[in-house]
């Protein structure tokens, strides 16, 4: 793989400003390895996980916010904004993917 495209793989995109995202609400991205859950805390954390609860596949992205967990809106599962993991006893993993916030503005990694 050249340099270029490690380069590519690993780029920062420009998602939105941070206003754009409800405060414990979410925003969803579409990408070549799927949807992307994009959330932001009441405290203004933003994370990103991907769409699909480890559990059943059900969308992340219209569950509850609170503190720094997203239920799941079918079978209620917890899952841990910061590492996508899932609240015991109840266990799996959503994908996570780094996101930033600089001068208002989201960026998330992909790759």
């Amino acid at each position: 793989m050249g340099a270029i495209e490690t380069a590519m793989k690993t780029e920062w995109k420009r998602l939105c400003a941070l206003d754009e995202i409800p405060q414990q609400g979410s925003r969803v991205v579409k990408s070549a390895k799927g949807d992307i859950a994009v959330f932001r805390t009441a405290a203004d954390e933003i994370f990103a996980l991907h769409d699909k609860c480890p559990h059943k596949g059900g969308p992340l992205s219209q569950g509850i916010v609170a503190g720094k967990v997203v239920t799941c809106p079918m079978h209620s599962w917890k899952i841990q904004l910061e590492d996508g993991e899932a609240v015991a006893p109840d266990k799996g993993c959503s994908k996570s993917f780094a996101v930033k916030l600089e001068g208002g503005e989201v960026w998330l990694k992909l790759g």
